[in-house]
C-alpha cells in the first residue's frame, strides 16, 4: 500500500519552489522588459543597439539551452549560481526579452495627441513619460503581462533539468518511486492550472482597477 499523503507533500514542496520560481522570474522579467522596451524607443543608437542584442538573442534561442548556460558555462567565467539562481536568471532574461516588445508596442500605441498635449504643457521627456504616457501604456500591457507570467509558470518545468526540486522534478521522483504515472503527474498537472488561474485572476483584478483611475490621467 502506497503512502500517497508523503508523496503529495513532496509534491506540494516542489510547488513552493515553483512558486518562488515564477515570483522572482515575473521580477526580473518586469524589470528587463521595462529596461529594454524603453530602451528600444531611445534617442541614441547604442542604447538601442544594445536594447535589440538584448531581446533578439534570447527571443532567439532555446530557453533549455540558456538555462545550461547559466548553470554550467557561467562557472568557467567564475560566476557560480545555484540551481535556483540559474533558474530564475534564464526565466527571467527569457520572458523580458518578450515583455520588452509587449512595453515598446504599448508606448508607441499611445494617441500622438497625447505627446503634443505634454508639449503644450511643457513637460519634459521623462515627466511626459511617467505621468502621462506610461499610465495608458500599462493597461494596454497588462494583459500581455498576465499571458507572459502564465508562461514563464509553465516554463518552470524546465528546471528539472538541473535538478531543482521544482513540481515536476519531485513528480519525476514519486512516479520512480512508486511506478505510477497517473497520480503525481494529475496532481500536478492540477496545481499549475490552479496556480495559472490566481495569476489571471490577480492581473484581471488590477487592470480594472487601473482602468478605473484613468480617465484621470488623460490629458
Amino acid at each position: 500500500m502506497i503512502n500517497w499523503s508523503g508523496y503529495i507533500g513532496l509534491i506540494l514542496d516542489g510547488a513552493l519552489v515553483t512558486i518562488q520560481l515564477t515570483l522572482m522570474g515575473s521580477a526580473l522579467a518586469l524589470v528587463m522588459a521595462f529596461l529594454a522596451g524603453l530602451g528600444r524607443l531611445s534617442r541614441f543608437f547604442a542604447v538601442r543597439a544594445l536594447a535589440t542584442a538584448y531581446i533578439e538573442f534570447f527571443r532567439g534561442t532555446s530557453i533549455f539551452v540558456q538555462l545550461f548556460w547559466a548553470y554550467f558555462v557561467l562557472p568557467f567565467f567564475g560566476i557560480s549560481l545555484t540551481p535556483l539562481q540559474a533558474g530564475i536568471l534564464a526565466l527571467g532574461l527569457n520572458v523580458g526579452a518578450y515583455g520588452a516588445e509587449v512595453v515598446r508596442g504599448a508606448i508607441k500605441s499611445v494617441g500622438r495627441e497625447q505627446y503634443e498635449a505634454c508639449t503644450a504643457l511643457n513637460l519634459g521627456r521623462w515627466q511626459c513619460m511617467r505621468h502621462i504616457i506610461l499610465p495608458q501604456a500599462l493597461l494596454v500591457m497588462l494583459p500581455t503581462f498576465g499571458n507572459n507570467a502564465i508562461e514563464l509558470l509553465k516554463a518552470t518545468a524546465v528546471v528539472s533539468l538541473i535538478s531543482l526540486t521544482d513540481m515536476t522534478f519531485q513528480a519525476q521522483v514519486v512516479r520512480a518511486q512508486t511506478g505510477n504515472t497517473l497520480v503525481p503527474f494529475t496532481t500536478i498537472l492540477v496545481l499549475y492550472f490552479a496556480m495559472a488561474c490566481v495569476i489571471s485572476w490577480g492581473v484581471r483584478g488590477l487592470e480594472r482597477r487601473m482602468a478605473r483611475g484613468l480617465d484621470g490621467v488623460r490629458v
